[in-house]
């Protein structure tokens, strides 16, 4: 029989659980996806706002929105939309009810055990889906899937459930690259927004003088070719810069040190262009914003929970 079997809420940066509901079944297959509970709990912070992990007999599924998670257990055969609007239920009345001061300043596990009412009142409505009254909501549920389906977790991604290297492992090496184009870096500082912006000024200073350089040259012979692909050059490992500063990506540090070298190397070569100030400016912006993409890494490993 498909249905949901269980609930919980999850603080994102740290895994802490919010609440939960309460569990009957007992058998092996259960065990096991609490402990995938509890390795996704870990993790949240480092996947995408939606997802599905496949679990032989079991699916859980999760929505990550304002900081907070809402998973679920269910069978392998229960409906995708229905499992996604049962979150989407549990994330508006959740948001409606406790304020995001509370969530984040919570310090005890299951300080918001109340809600387990809720989600039980609404697990039973959605393991009894012909006395649903929401067919329009679940039309666009079923809409939004199609257009931004969830990411599907690779089980070797997480490894075995007993914390031993996943059977699945030798087939799935590239997961690692999967993961890593969705994990999620820390949080935007002031300084992180001032050096995204100082380096698309750069770049776009580049590209203006490039373009000027390419008239010159269209225009008489005096302009050296080199110039123009100076500030091409210059220009892209701004706009590259900007990229890294926002996205994560494997050696991202080194990267950036090599882009940084790159952006001193045009600057050197357009000393005949360029003014002191100029110079400093291009250089000082470049490292400035090598420091950001250093100091902004990936979200860390949540503490264990006790989920």
């Amino acid at each position: 029989m498909s249905m949901i079997l269980s609930a919980s809420v999850i603080r994102v940066r740290d895994g802490l659980p919010l609440s939960a509901s309460t569990d009957y079944e007992q058998s092996s297959g259960m065990q096991e996806c609490r402990k995938y509970f509890k390795m996704l709990a870990r993790k949240l912070a480092q996947l995408p706002d939606r997802c599905t992990l496949k679990t032989g007999h079991y699916n859980i599924n999760f929505i990550s929105s304002m900081g907070v998670s809402y998973m679920m257990l269910c069978t392998e055969k229960y409906p995708n939309v229905l499992a996604f609007s049962f979150l989407d239920e549990l994330q508006k009345e959740f948001i409606t009810t406790y304020n995001m001061m509370k969530t984040n300043t919570a310090v005890r596990p299951y300080c918001f055990i109340e809600f387990d009412n809720f989600i039980q009142r609404t697990k039973q409505r959605y393991n009894n889906p012909r006395s649903l009254s929401t067919k329009i909501n679940l039309s666009d549920m079923q809409m939004e899937i199609k257009l931004r389906p969830p990411y599907q977790i690779p089980l070797c991604e997480l490894g075995s459930a007993n914390g031993a290297t996943s059977a699945f492992s030798v087939d799935c090496k590239g997961a690692g690259k999967i993961s890593s184009a969705h994990q999620r870096l820390e949080p935007a500082t002031l300084s992180g927004i001032v050096a995204f912006i100082l380096s698309l000024l750069c770049g776009a200073l580049n590209l203006i003088r490039g373009f000027h350089a390419i008239e010159s040259l269209l225009q008489s012979d005096g302009e050296d070719l080199n110039y123009i692909i100076a500030f091409f050059l210059g220009t892209a490992a701004c706009l590259y810069q900007c990229y890294l500063l926002l996205y994560y990506t494997s050696w991202r540090n080194v990267k950036s040190f090599l882009t940084l070298g790159l952006i001193c190397l045009c600057n050197m070569y357009l000393y005949e262009l360029r003014n002191l100030w100029q110079l400093f400016f291009h250089v000082t912006v470049g490292a400035f914003v090598t420091l950001q993409i250093w100091l902004r890494q990936a979200q860390g490993k949540a503490p264990d929970h006790d989920v």
